[in-house]
């Protein structure tokens, strides 16, 4: 990444970002959503103790302390959908701690997975949330396709929609109705575009040996414990038995043809120049311009010169990958703490 752009990228602050946002005219028209109470499309997926559920049903918050994070899933697995929350971060100290709302079939496709990732970067107290997208099909978490922003606002102040589009033909990556992100599938990218159904995930966790600063700041549980919060939740798209199913079957063509014509699936010529904005202020990564880990630019990238020469000599910063390497590191810590405690308890029996 050249000089210019880490500058900014290390020093702007959320109000500087808010300042910038009034003069930039992302506004665009709320979606048409119907909402989920939690009950009716989820199941606490692990560290239950610290997921805590609003006493109306409809939100919930996950909480990470020094025992464990916490996370839950869709009760189904979808082929293509809409998913879509407002999330509320932790504030104050966050470095080491990653947010994630992302779709995966890991548990079900262990050896050729899909997965469509936002995850949220914490950071040392006064520095700035920072996120990223990324996107793997077929197994390929050698080839992680990340990009990586800011925000224009603080996350951790009020509640923002984040939202994963994903149809036959493209994956478009929302926040609150800004499209910031699109990959159109094309045949040279072959079973690297997600195809297999997938469930929803959300999770909070320890992600101290990369998530800020290439692993620099660690998670301080003097902070602890961290809470992310969850409401107005929506799942849209085809609910489906991911062995009976896939992939001969035609029971969600109906489905799909609905989901392409709703309005989150269409970027008007204005939210188009929105993204377009956006990238141009607020991305400082992407993986379509990093000549470091990819001499020859991946298929699906529709380079632009203006973005190429910013993003010049990047290739220096570091990747957690992909959510099954993930989960396998926090049932290792969860094991470690309760070793620990019992160590702990024979000591204090003796």
């Amino acid at each position: 990444m050249g000089l210019l752009s880490c500058s900014i990228s290390e020093t702007i602050t959320p109000s500087l970002l808010f300042f910038l946002f009034s003069f930039i005219g992302f506004g665009t028209a709320t979606f048409n959503v119907t909402t989920l109470a939690f009950d009716e499309g989820y199941n606490p997926l692990f560290g239950d103790g610290n997921l805590v559920r609003s006493p109306d049903g409809h939100s919930v918050r996950l909480l990470l302390d020094v025992y464990t994070g916490s996370g839950f899933i869709s009760s189904r697995m979808y082929q293509h959908g809409f998913f879509s929350a407002k999330i509320k971060l932790p504030s104050d100290y966050t470095a080491g701690i990653v947010v994630a709302f992302y779709t995966s079939n890991g548990d079900v496709f262990e050896k050729n997975h899909d997965e469509l990732d936002i995850e949220f970067l914490g950071n040392i107290e006064s520095k700035p949330w920072r996120f990223q997208t990324n996107v793997y099909g077929n197994g390929s978490t050698n080839r992680g396709r990340e990009e990586r922003y800011n925000l224009w606002f603080d996350p951790s102040k009020e509640f923002h929609r984040y939202s994963i589009l994903w149809t036959a033909k493209n994956i478009i990556f929302y926040v609150d109705e800004v499209p910031i992100r699109e990959v159109v599938r094309n045949d040279a990218m072959g079973g690297d575009y997600p195809s297999k159904p997938m469930s929803l995930y959300a999770t909070i966790w320890d992600a101290s040996s990369w998530a800020t600063n290439g692993g620099k700041y660690k998670v301080n549980y003097e902070y602890a414990p961290f809470t992310s919060e969850f409401k107005d939740l929506v799942l849209d798209g085809c609910a489906i038995d991911p062995i009976q199913k896939f992939p001969n079957s035609p029971a969600c063509s109906e489905t799909d043809t609905w989901l392409e014509s709703r309005d989150y699936a269409i970027i008007t010529p204005k939210s188009r120049s929105a993204m377009r904005r956006f990238r141009q202020r607020y991305m400082y990564y992407s993986y379509c311009y990093d000549n470091v880990r990819y001499p020859i630019t991946p298929p699906e990238c529709a380079v632009d010169s203006n973005e190429k020469q910013r993003f010049r000599n990047t290739g220096r910063l570091r990747f957690g990958g992909s959510h099954r390497k993930q989960a396998r590191m926090e049932r290792a810590r969860r094991k470690r703490r309760s070793r620990a405690a019992s160590v702990s308890d024979d000591q204090t029996d003796m």
